[in-house]
Formats: structure tokens, C-alpha cells, sequence
């Protein structure tokens, strides 16, 4: 992770199936939602009440964004780190725009309600060759939004 960026981890549900694309260069990119929503119980009602929801728009690249698309959908209970990016473009009109969106490093399903069948690794499941904080070439530092 370089200096300045902020990582954050959550907690929450796909409200759709993810979509993925394929960029010119090949690279996968897949985009999907998480909705955060804190729940506490009430002593009073004896009942678990939710709390306003919090949409995460989140974006994985390569291998990962193919790992998502093919394992992950609506409704799939997730936990993901990642880092908040800002994305700033200007529209056709020529009007500022700019989002935050979730850069996701790692994805899993949440085990709390659920189970899961792990298929296995794909390829031969070594290590990753290489520097791993090398980002030359990295779609994701580009100055473009990926949404």
C-alpha cells in the first residue's frame, strides 16, 4: 500500500451479481456494490433492528475480478479490504465529477451465517513471482475512473 492511501475493511452483502469486463489490454475488471448495514438489538422489543445502510461501490482487477465474477453473487455475505480511492473525470459537458470508490486487495465470503466449499487454487497455486508493490502498469493508479 504506498503512503496516503487509506484502507478500509468491510463487512456486508453484493446487492447484485458483480459485472465483469475484459479492458483492450485484457486485464479483468469487476465492479460490484456492498451494502454495510449495522444491526442492534433492542432490550425493549427483544428484537434485532438494522441500521441505514452503507453502499461501497468496489472494483477488483485481474485475476481476483475473475475469482469475483465467478464466485460471488447477489446477496453474497462478504468480507473485503481494500483502499478508498477518489476518481475524479470530467463529463462530455465539461462538468467536474468525482467518487469515492473501494480498490479491493482481498475478498472473501463471511463465514458467520454460512458455509462455503472451497474448489481449490487456481493454477499451481504458488506465490505470486516478483515485486507485489510494483504498480507500473496498473490500471488502477491511472488517473480514470474505473466506474
Amino acid at each position: 500500500m504506498s503512503f496516503g492511501e487509506t484502507p478500509i475493511t468491510i463487512i456486508g452483502n453484493l446487492t447484485a451479481d458483480p459485472e465483469i469486463k475484459f479492458l483492450e489490454s485484457g486485464q479483468a475488471l469487476a465492479r460490484f456494490t456492498v451494502a454495510s448495514t449495522p444491526r442492534t438489538f433492542d432490550r425493549e422489543t427483544n428484537q434485532w433492528k438494522d441500521g441505514s445502510s452503507t453502499f461501497f461501490r468496489c472494483s477488483a482487477w485481474r485475476a481476483l475480478a475473475e475469482h469475483v465474477a465467478e464466485s460471488l453473487t447477489k446477496g453474497s455475505r462478504v468480507v473485503l479490504s481494500g483502499r478508498i480511492r477518489q476518481h475524479d473525470w470530467q463529463t462530455p459537458e465539461g462538468e467536474n465529477r468525482s467518487m469515492l470508490a473501494v480498490e479491493v486487495d482481498e475478498i472473501g465470503a463471511s463465514l458467520r451465517f454460512t458455509t462455503v466449499t472451497i474448489n481449490g487454487k487456481r493454477g499451481n497455486g504458488a506465490a505470486p513471482t516478483g515485486d507485489p508493490w510494483n504498480t507500473a502498469g496498473n490500471p488502477a493508479t491511472d488517473n480514470k475512473p474505473p466506474f
